[in-house]
């Protein structure tokens, strides 16, 4: 008996599998049809970065210090679009499929939300690293700023760790298409902006009024920034005082986005709201 649960095991995990990889092919040739679209949207995002960096340049200030500035702009310009394409795409989970006309066919699939939702999150961070990589590399050519032994593996894995606690905040997000068509997808954007706000993308978090830095604790992104800051700049490793927040903060955000959409789905479903398209 042992052996053929196993055998029935190993046939779940292997099904789950496929759908996970099915989730994110998918979303690959969404962004092949798109690709003019991306490609539009990435010389916007270049652009924008390029004119809060710029910023450094016009401070009265040594050609140092303009330059330390100039990258602390970067990163939080970079971990913004960054965080602007996580939530996005795991927030238009539902949109996309109001779209494409296939919400219905989806909900219906054998495939478990678990599993569907972490497909669209794994790939949003697979191309948010894309994007983010080609953002931060255009904008360090064309503004000329100088990195002194960045630790590139450092921040990669420090913004890996925080995008667990992005793609748990997104599922909550995505929710809200399920239950308001018409605004819903707009609280992506909400939550994105309000949590980089407390969290010092483009300032110190000590400029703050004290009652923001206390929220400001809460945010995953403030810990993303401090830490990647410090590996671009001064080379550093992972810090343990900027990893364990971001831990603790994703293994209660993903377990919590998950039940908060399946409560909405369910919630959707009862309502026949997943029938509406527009």
């Amino acid at each position: 008996m042992s052996a053929i649960a196993e055998l029935k095991r190993r046939g779940v995990v292997r099904l789950e599998l496929i759908g996970l990889a099915g989730v994110i092919e998918r979303n690959i040739y969404l962004v092949k049809r798109y690709i003019w679209w991306d490609v539009a949207f990435m010389l916007w995002t270049i652009a924008n970065t390029l004119t809060i960096v710029f910023i450094a340049r016009g401070v009265d200030v040594s050609a140092a210090q303009q330059n330390e500035l100039a990258t602390k702009f970067l990163v939080g310009g970079v971990i913004w679009a960054y965080l602007g394409i996580i939530f996005e795409i795991v927030t238009e989970t539902v949109a996309w499929e109001r779209w494409e006309g296939t919400i219905e066919y989806t909900f219906m699939a054998p495939v478990s939300r678990p599993v569907h939702l972490f497909g669209m999150g794994f790939f949003a961070v697979l191309y948010g690293i894309v994007r983010a990589s080609i953002l931060f590399v255009a904008v360090v050519a064309f503004i000329g700023i100088n990195l002194d032994n960045p630790n590139y593996p450092a921040a990669l894995a420090l913004l890996g760790i925080a995008s667990i606690s992005f793609i748990g905040i997104g599922m909550m997000t995505a929710l809200q298409p399920l239950i308001s068509t018409e605004k819903g997808t707009q609280l992506g954007f909400i939550a994105q902006g309000m949590m980089l706000v407390v969290s010092g993308v483009y300032y110190p978090v000590s400029v703050l009024p004290e009652w923001m830095q206390w929220i400001s604790k809460f945010s995953p992104a403030t810990y993303a920034l401090r830490g990647i800051r410090a590996a671009i700049l001064e080379g550093a490793g992972l810090a343990w005082a900027d990893v364990w927040p971001l831990l603790v903060i994703g293994t209660v955000s993903v377990p919590l986005g998950l039940f908060v959409f399946r409560t909405g789905e369910r919630y959707a479903k009862r309502h026949g709201k997943l029938k509406r398209s527009g």
